[in-house]
């Protein structure tokens, strides 16, 4: 899916906070949460998301999900990575 489709898919799905983010080489980010949920292209380089007991890496072209609440880990590559991310915030 090209960066155009993927923004329409987002944005017709309710994801009203998207924005491309590069992340540093090797970047680790210990246990968290976030308080949305998160749909995400990657671009360029390898993440690998960790959570329950799972470890899933994700490279060009591959799209990954996270809901809200789900803790998890994040890896970068060492090339770092660049992804266009949509979040949806949960209503209250």
């Amino acid at each position: 899916m090209d960066e155009t489709a993927f923004r329409s898919q987002l944005a017709s799905e309710g994801f009203d906070e998207i924005e491309a983010r590069s992340m540093a080489p090797n970047l680790y980010n210990p246990p968290h949460c976030h308080p949305f949920e998160v749909r995400a292209l990657m671009l360029t380089g390898k993440l690998t998301l960790g959570w329950e007991d799972q470890h899933r890496t994700f490279g060009p072209g591959e799209i990954f999900v996270m809901a809200a609440g789900c803790e998890h880990t994040e890896w970068f590559g060492a090339e770092g990575a660049t992804y266009l991310v949509g979040r949806k915030r949960i209503p209250a």
